[in-house]
């Protein structure tokens, strides 16, 4: 049993000064076999503490589900940080950002349209009150009071940038609370204006989040919390990137540099992220401060350890930084090696839509086009379906987030909400078909949980369309389409949309980086996991492949590819490859 307090200077742990050292590693981002690997590479830098997020969205699928099973076991992650003799804090939000799907909030929440978003309204409060009660046991009893490794709990996530309802804040302090939290509780903004006093309440401890101008920061931060310990809980030592940018980098030295000043200021650190990991699937966030812009796969955030989890430049300066100030290991990380280069040949390929059928059933609706929300499908693909009378025309309301248009089997062209198109000529009459992709809930500021899919009116030359078919496509169904595959031959090329199939021999796990040049957007699975998205736009060229997907024998690829590609090769890469860095 162990004891941690917020004294007038100092975090007291046992009673003694404790200097906070933290680093984050977002469980859900990385493979559960990898944890300890990551885990004990952040205490070789010399840090004492783990952070995480929670997210909703992940662990509560729908209302009446929590899960909390491998790459959401929680408590796993929890008692794995313990094993390595470091502490932990945990961030359940109910909102986390964390350039994430909806920023953690459930996108089922938003069917009720008068749903509060980040406020006091019953509805909303009722639902994370749902949320809290499943996963706060397993938080709870892992508390240092209880002899395990949880320091610190965060209330909300730079709600001060949001809103400022007291009521709010107040509640989910009396829910933590009543569920058993009895570890230190605080909340954390960007050091500006008034988002510190906004997003806390005077007995909450109030940290920083900022990555650079240490000093200044922290000075801002004293000035609205007189006594305690100093604390940016969020250092920015990099960044995410979008689609279609270059890979964010930033200078090892001067994040260093930065995070020297925070530790010669006597504050506390969480380094944001020590290690970022992968938007597995469909997880991505975006934003949208008037152009939408989705983030890309690869949540490697120019972190000290990188996505596949090997020691950066920026890893062994911040080792250096912490090393002037506390006793740091002497081991180091091994660095990556070079992987071998391989090349796999597609085999066989199915047309995405001549088998639609096997991935969701159709739902037929008459007075309009229906949301993704209005099927219940929250995430991936859905199609729409309707015959059109004539040529003209097709105009949409809005589109979310990306709609592929098919005219009697054949491609008509894109409608893209980042480019924000909404008409399209139809040459003809015939079967019309929509293939909607949700690119990623926004996950940060005014638009967290707007819906997604064919946002009406539709219409045809200024006519409604209101008879339609919705098919939400399930992607962990498309194993089941290799029966009906053909052989492709000696084509130069696969056309989209389609499913392909490929195979590989391993002798055993091992990581991988897939390359997908010269196909065009789609999604990428090994061994039924779904990797995330590709697309040739960049800036990553490859995928992460964690080495306890791959098996020793035969292993499975297949690439949803939505457009078509000029090879029916794929190729391991001999290292990951994120794209031209930023000038």
């Amino acid at each position: 049993m162990g004891t941690f307090a917020v004294g007038e200077k100092d975090f007291l742990f046992n009673d003694e000064p404790f200097r906070v050292l933290s680093g984050a590693i977002h469980y859900f981002r990385v493979h559960p076999d990898l944890w300890a690997d990551r885990i004990h590479k952040a205490r070789l830098m010399g840090l004492n503490t783990i952070e995480t997020y929670v997210p909703w969205n992940e662990h509560m699928p729908d209302p009446g589900t929590y899960l909390d099973a491998g790459q959401l076991d929680l408590g796993r992650f929890l008692d794995l940080v313990a094993a390595e003799g470091m502490r932990a804090i945990v961030r359940p939000g109910p909102f986390i950002c964390a350039e994430w799907d909806n920023g953690g909030l459930p996108a089922w929440l938003f069917r009720n349209p008068t749903i509060g978003v980040r406020s006091s309204e019953p509805g909303y409060l009722a639902a994370v009150d749902l949320f809290l009660s499943a996963l706060l046991p397993t938080v709870a009893e892992r508390q240092v009071s209880r002899g395990g490794p949880v320091i610190m709990v965060q209330i909300e996530n730079e709600y001060g940038a949001y809103g400022k309802d007291k009521a709010y804040l107040r509640h989910l302090v009396d829910t933590v609370k009543q569920l058993g939290i009895d570890v230190p509780l605080f909340t954390c903004d960007q050091p500006f204006g008034t988002m510190i006093e906004d997003g806390s309440l005077p007995e909450l401890h109030k940290t920083g989040t900022f990555g650079s101008r240490a000093t200044e920061r922290l000075e801002f931060l004293r000035s609205q919390q007189p006594t305690g310990p100093l604390m940016c809980a969020e250092f920015w030592n990099g960044w995410f990137d979008n689609w279609g940018t270059h890979h964010h980098t930033t200078d090892a030295a001067a994040s260093a540099a930065e995070l020297d000043a925070l530790l010669a200021a006597g504050a506390s650190v969480n380094i944001y992220m020590f290690h970022g990991g992968s938007n597995f699937g469909f997880t991505n966030g975006a934003n949208d401060k008037g152009i939408y812009e989705p983030t890309i796969t690869s949540y490697d955030y120019d972190a000290p350890l990188s996505e596949d989890g090997f020691p950066t430049e920026k890893y062994f300066a911040f080792k250096e930084v912490i090393g002037k100030y506390f006793a740091v290991p002497a081991e180091d990380p091994l660095p990556r090696g070079q992987g071998v280069p391989e090349t796999l040949t597609v085999e066989s390929a199915v047309p995405l839509l001549e088998v639609v059928s096997s991935l969701g059933s159709a739902l037929s609706f008459r007075d309009g086009a229906p949301t993704m929300e209005d099927v219940e499908h929250y995430r991936g693909f859905g199609l729409y379906s309707t015959d059109a009378n004539r040529g003209g025309v097709l105009t949409v309301a809005q589109v979310r987030d990306r709609a592929q248009v098919f005219l009697n089997g054949a491609p008509v062209g894109v409608l893209s909400r980042e480019l924000g198109e909404r008409a399209i000529t139809l040459p003809g009459p015939g079967l019309l078909q929509i293939l909607v992709e949700d690119q990623g809930r926004v996950n940060y500021g005014a638009r967290i949980g707007e819906v997604k899919g064919l946002i009406g009116p539709v219409a045809l030359d200024g006519v409604g369309l209101m008879h339609w078919e919705m098919t939400p496509l399930d992607m962990g169904r498309l194993g089941t389409l290799r029966e009906r595959a053909i052989d492709v031959g000696t084509t130069s090329g696969v056309p989209g949309p389609s499913v392909s199939f490929a195979t590989f021999e391993a002798s055993g796990p091992g990581d991988r980086y897939l390359c997908l040049d010269g196909w065009t957007k789609g999604n990428a699975f090994i061994n039924g996991f779904n990797l995330g998205r590709y697309w040739s736009r960049g800036p990553q060229r490859t995928l992460y492949v964690p080495g306890p997907l791959v098996r020793e024998g035969r292993n499975d690829v297949m690439i949803l590819e939505l457009h078509g590609s000029v090879t029916r090769e794929l190729r391991f890469a001999a290292e990951p490859d994120l794209g031209p860095h930023e000038k």
